[in-house]
């Protein structure tokens, strides 16, 4: 067992019958989805709302109901993955480029918790590039800007080499930052950026952290 296969399956203990679950994206949700189709199979009761069609298509071949972000009123808990976690839980997320639709989920949950390898757990964000998802109508403009601002944006592209699509239509620029000084500073700028639909700094958004190591470990850190 990896350590995204001991967080992922750890995530399962924060599932009660009859929730309503919001399902993240990513390597490390995957094996959280395994082992709740496999609680399913076994009586478990759960309705999953999903961050991407990624984990819709997983949530299919595994059984599990799905519904829309809009047919729910809330949602219990998020059990999602994250591309890097600060000692203050602040992350940075899209690394799979659902961030949007993750960001969504996040907000209309009661609980969010994070699973994640040893590998994500940083001091300080921002070695990991950052996402920031714009409009293709003028996102040469943004990334005018971002390169102005010296964030050096690069815009993200598929294995073809055309620019890669979120699954809300849209493109993304990586910001190479290497350090980030003030996430909540930074994220407040990029949200008064015309034409950056979201950004992939998620602040004061977990609840709890599981991190899984190649022992098998899990270190839990919770928000006080």
């Amino acid at each position: 067992m990896n350590g995204k296969e001991a967080a992922g399956r750890k995530a399962i203990d924060e599932i009660s019958d009859g929730m309503t679950v919001g399902l993240g994206t990513g390597s490390t949700v995957y094996y959280f989805l395994q082992a709740l189709a496999e609680k399913m199979a076994d009586g478990l009761s759960v309705t999953g709302v999903a961050t991407s069609e990624k984990t819709v298509a997983l949530a299919k071949e595994w059984n599990i109901p799905m519904v829309s972000l809009n047919s729910v009123s809330r949602i219990d808990v998020t059990i999602d993955g994250a591309d890097e976690c600060d000692p203050s839980l602040d992350g940075i997320k899209g690394g799979g480029g659902a961030l949007l639709y993750e960001k969504l989920v996040a907000k209309a949950s009661e609980k969010r918790i994070w699973i994640v390898d040893d590998r994500k757990k940083v001091e300080q964000l921002g070695h990991f590039p950052l996402p920031v998802e714009v409009i293709p109508f003028g996102w040469k403009k943004v990334q005018a800007l971002m390169e102005n601002k010296q964030y050096h944006p690069a815009l993200r592209r598929n294995e073809t080499g055309e620019p890669f699509i979120t699954d809300a239509g849209h493109y993304i620029l990586d910001l190479h930052l290497e350090k980030i000084q003030n996430a909540a500073a930074l994220a407040d700028e990029l949200d008064h950026v015309t034409g950056i639909v979201e950004h992939g700094l998620f602040v004061d958004m977990t609840d709890k952290v599981l991190i899984g190591y190649p022992d098998g470990h899990i270190e839990t850190i919770a928000r006080t």
